[in-house]
């Protein structure tokens, strides 16, 4: 009994200042220890950026199950907008998953700093097999605390807390990415299949002229030299089509694979043709201070050099002392007493055994001869440092970026406003005066086919500055925001509605 008395009051030391640990952490345990910690704010802020796209962090078969039927009725068979591809992405990419899981394991870490560190308890017998003093001679049970975790951990705590809200804000960035990636490749693919139709209305033609100039060969009125540049012209056409029609699968299977999409869900379409450009641009005036305000790898920087600031404050408070132990604890050590009296003229001996319990105190401390922390300390301060250069030099490049990515956007619209209002409408002018003076017999039909041909050339050059307006628009969207290494957007993305019937 007076060993285990011994063994209680030595927890005195360390006892009180666990408890008070654990009852300052327990406030965040529920915050940390949730199955899904930190992911609200994550989809409170790509539902900003993506313009009301919600997104859900699967763990389990029965929410994969659920993501899985929605998908499915989003897609199979369907013609998609970019804003239903969008949301199908952020459904069903694993690769954001395994972001997400990032955010859990940064949870988990600060959860585990939250606790304080384990006692560490250690209990020896000495002299074992004493026959006088029943199987042992002494106990000894010792009890050891980090005093120098229990002080710093507060520290630690805010440590792990600020990387678990950087490793939230990386998951908000990668959500943005695959976003404006989905955006990307959805333009990308509509424009293919746009390409390929206007494609296929000259192929007609130049099969039209190429057959003339076959039945006008046979017939002695056309040189060989001008059959052949129109049996040319359609050949090389053919090459184009054949071109043409291999990059809009390749298109359509970039925007499958960003959308996460297998077996019968690939049985879906994208429209024939991209949406109508927007009457007028969206004007920034405060293009600048709205990237800074939003985006997402700069919140990340910022908390990189908190991060970074805490760890140099921790590591200059433990420069000289690394290691520091209490230790406490009781020997409890089994004596043989022996007495000796005389008794009727004899001297008899007489044996008692007693229990001695002897109570200890250690202090363990690392002695900083060789060690004095200057390289650590130097390490920290360098590190901050640099985390604070680079937090600038993201500033700047932010800032460069908007400007670039709203130039960009205002010059294509005005591009691809140029070409639907102003060159268009002349080779179609062109066009229709061709077939008059055709009509008329004044022009031959090979000046009317010419004519047609330039036309779809101006159409084509017409679609690419459509698309160009488009990923522009992307792009502004993504250097407001995040998730992409371009200027973003901030234009509506095309839809459905939209964008027009028909698809591939």
């Amino acid at each position: 009994m007076s060993a285990r008395r011994g063994l209680k009051s030595a927890l005195v030391s360390s006892s009180a200042a666990l408890v008070l640990a654990g009852c300052v952490s327990d406030q965040d345990l529920a915050g940390y220890s949730a199955n899904t910690a930190g992911f609200g704010a994550v989809s409170s802020a790509v539902s900003i950026g993506t313009k009301g796209k919600d997104t859900v962090w699967i763990q389990n078969r029965e929410q994969a199950q659920v993501v899985s039927e929605r998908v499915h009725g989003m897609v199979h068979k369907k013609t998609i907008g970019a804003d239903a591809a969008v949301q199908v992405a952020l459904l069903n990419n694993r690769g954001l998953q395994a972001a997400y899981a990032d955010i859990g394991m940064n949870a988990a870490e600060a959860w585990q700093q939250s606790l304080p560190e384990n006692p560490k308890v250690s209990i020896g017998l000495l002299g074992i097999g004493a026959p006088e003093l029943g199987a042992y001679r002494a106990i000894e049970g010792m009890i050891a605390a980090n005093i120098l975790s229990l002080a710093t951990w507060k520290a630690r705590v805010d440590i792990a807390d600020t990387r678990f809200r950087q490793a939230q804000m990386r998951a908000v960035d990668a959500t943005l990415k695959v976003a404006n990636d989905t955006r990307r490749a959805w333009v990308n693919a509509v424009s293919a299949f746009e390409t390929v139709a206007y494609l296929n209305q000259a192929r007609v033609a130049a099969d039209a002229a190429s057959e003339l100039a076959q039945k006008l060969g046979e017939s002695g009125a056309l040189a060989k030299g001008g059959q052949a540049r129109e049996h040319a012209f359609y050949a090389e056409l053919t090459g184009q089509m054949a071109e043409a029609r291999l990059a809009s699968r390749l298109a359509k299977e970039e925007l499958t694979r960003i959308m996460g999409l297998w077996g019968s869900e690939v049985d879906y379409y994208v429209p024939d043709k991209l949406p109508r450009l927007p009457r007028g641009i969206i004007r920034k005036n405060r293009i600048e201070q709205e990237a800074l305000e939003n985006r997402v790898d700069l919140r990340i920087a910022k908390l990189e050099l908190e991060a970074v600031a805490k760890s140099y404050g921790l590591t200059e408070a433990t420069r000289f002392v690394t290691d520091l132990e209490i230790i406490s604890g009781v020997e409890a050590e089994r004596e043989i007493e022996t007495e000796y009296e005389i008794v009727g003229g004899d001297l008899e001996e007489s044996k008692t055994r007693k229990t001695v319990v002897t109570p200890q105190l250690e202090l363990e401390f690392v002695i900083p001869i060789f060690d004095s922390g200057k390289a650590r300390l130097r390490k920290a301060e360098l590190a901050y440092m640099q985390a604070a250069n680079q937090l600038a030099e993201k500033a700047v490049n932010i800032r460069s970026e908007a400007r670039s990515a709203h130039t960009a956007y205002s010059a294509t619209h005005e591009i691809a406003r140029h070409y639907l209002n102003a060159v268009v409408p002349l080779r179609t002018t062109i066009e229709a005066e061709s077939l008059l003076t055709y009509n008329g017999m004044i022009s031959n039909t090979f000046e009317l086919l010419a004519d047609t041909r330039a036309k779809i050339g101006t159409l084509m050059l017409a679609i690419n500055a459509k698309r160009e307006f488009w990923l522009a628009d992307v792009n502004l969207s993504a250097a407001i925001y995040g998730g992409g290494t371009g200027a973003g957007s901030s234009a509506a993305a095309p839809s459905v509605g939209d964008a027009g019937g028909g698809g591939h």
